[in-house]
């Protein structure tokens, strides 16, 4: 019965991006409350759908022939990540983009964005995660450039090449699968690939989709549009940015299409842990030696980003190389743990930095100083979002950080353990430079007049701290059961996908 309302979580965000302008022309105000309702109701159905598994027919068109919709583990915490981040953001955004003009189209870009993300966790046909792909992306490109400023301009021009091109490779991509097998259903092409030959097209295929998946999810070396696009958007958007977009057009995508459609195997298991590691190392080396806040977040993005496709990366590698299935199970937590959790922290990070910013007026760490004692709420969720970002214990980032190193030792590969551990440190590091500057200290006289933001944007920083603190408990038994594993089992099974596809058609 719960699969009835799969198709709101599309339908919803496309009709409020389309009423919004409409009903919104003779106040701004109004288009903050038709959002947030939007938002909000995604949130709740993506809860009432959690552990719902199952395939949803468009029109009752059987698969391969019609496009199904495909409800599993993996969707589902997707789902819910995804409507919880934007729930958080337009409630932040109600005071924040205030200062802006043509908030009703702020709002229609915003759930066209979401209903892009939505579409491309829910879909089962490739062509139509590329449409829903799109529809994120165009979106992403306008909301980047709101400000309408050089600065945001010229990031939203950037972004915009790049994703192209990365759209235009997941495109060919998906050509090559559609010539060598005659499908664009998911399930259909992986049990077409698993019966015949690989070819050089299954090859083109393959290099096509990590390098557009990469540069999506912004990995090095795919990563020179990040850096740019996430300072020079409003906050709530840089925290949609990098709290779950390009998790959902990059790393989501990816691993759905080479786990559960393409398949795993030892060599691009082996490049997907490469990438990983630079992506870590890199980033966090580039975001230590940076004084604008947002672009110091940036740069952490893409670092974060390789602690995940890491952990997933070594339980495919270990998975292909049939040696150790417990292990391999453990990576794959752990790299989809950090996902979720980065998700909290990474959006606090942003919305914290919004906060600042809309108080003192500046992103340059070092004309902040003592902000702590006039943003309390804001202070506070930053040190709780920083400390939980850095590994530190008992916040959420230490838990899936831990379980990802447990993963390298049991695995044999210690040089990875250490390299993890060492990027920690060195967050750990920028993220101390960032409570000094920016929280401690004494308070610049230019700044005797600045004061605390607004009770919503308080609020939405509050909720995001509150699941930096608890999201550990997502561990103990009976929740890692009902929530992390079943999203671990869709990866762990690979091409088993196809066949609980078909059986719940």
């Amino acid at each position: 019965m719960n699969m009835i309302l799969l198709p709101l979580m599309v339908v919803i965000p496309l009709g409020g991006a389309f009423l919004i302008p409409l009903v919104s022309r003779h106040s701004k105000n109004l288009s903050g409350v038709l959002g947030n309702l939007a938002t909000f109701s995604l949130l709740i159905i993506s809860l009432a759908l959690f552990q719902t598994h199952g395939v949803y027919k468009i029109g009752g068109w059987v698969p391969p022939i019609g496009i199904n919709w495909v409800l599993d583990g993996l969707s589902n915490l997707m789902l819910v990540i995804v409507n919880l981040i934007s729930f958080a953001a337009t409630l932040f955004s109600i005071n924040y983009m205030q200062k802006y003009t043509a908030l009703s189209k702020y709002y229609a870009l915003f759930l066209l964005m979401v209903a892009g993300m939505n579409g491309v966790v829910m879909t089962g046909d490739l062509f139509n995660l590329f449409v829903f792909l799109e529809i994120a992306s165009i979106s992403s490109y306008a909301l980047v450039a709101f400000g309408t400023e050089h600065e945001e301009l010229e990031a939203a021009f950037r972004y915009l090449v790049l994703g192209s091109i990365g759209s235009t490779l997941i495109l060919m991509g998906i050509g090559f699968l559609y010539g060598l097998t005659g499908y664009l259903n998911m399930a259909s092409i992986s049990l077409a690939l698993a019966q015949g030959e690989k070819t050089f097209l299954h090859l083109f295929a393959t290099v096509f989709f990590v390098v557009g998946f990469g540069i999506k999810a912004a990995l090095v070396p795919f990563h020179p549009w990040l850096p740019d696009a996430h300072p020079s958007a409003p906050a709530p958007i840089s925290a949609m940015l990098s709290g779950v977009l390009i998790k959902t057009l990059g790393v989501y995508a990816f691993i759905r299409v080479m786990f559960n459609v393409i398949g795993m195997t030892p060599l691009l298991g082996g490049i997907t842990i490469a990438i990983g590691v630079l992506s870590m190392t890199i980033g966090v080396f580039l975001a230590v030696g940076q004084w604008d806040l947002k672009r110091l977040l940036a740069y952490h993005s893409i670092s974060q980003m390789g602690y995940v496709v890491l952990g997933i990366g070594l339980g495919g590698y270990i998975l292909a190389s049939k040696s150790n299935p417990a292990t391999a199970a453990l990576a794959i937590l752990g790299g989809l743990f950090h996902l979720a959790n980065h998700s909290v922290f990474k959006s606090l990070l942003f919305l914290c930095s919004g906060s600042i910013e809309y108080a003192t007026g500046t992103r340059q760490l070092k004309k902040m100083g003592g902000l702590i004692g006039r943003l309390p709420a804001t202070g506070v969720t930053c040190i709780i979002a920083s400390l939980s970002i850095a590994g530190v214990p008992p916040f959420n980032g230490f838990w899936s950080k831990l379980i990802i190193i447990l993963a390298a030792f049991q695995a044999g590969y210690y040089s990875l353990a250490a390299i993890i551990i060492l990027v920690s440190f060195v967050t750990l590091v920028s993220f101390l430079k960032v409570m000094r500057y920016a929280l401690l200290g004494s308070l610049p006289e230019t700044l005797n007049s600045i004061k605390e933001s607004p009770f919503l944007m308080a609020f939405s920083m509050a909720l995001l701290a509150v699941l930096c603190l608890g999201m550990g408990l997502l561990l103990a038994p009976g929740l890692r059961e009902g929530i992390l594993e079943p999203a671990v089992n869709v990866l762990t099974n690979g091409l088993g996908y196809a066949q609980n596809v078909f059986a719940n058609l």
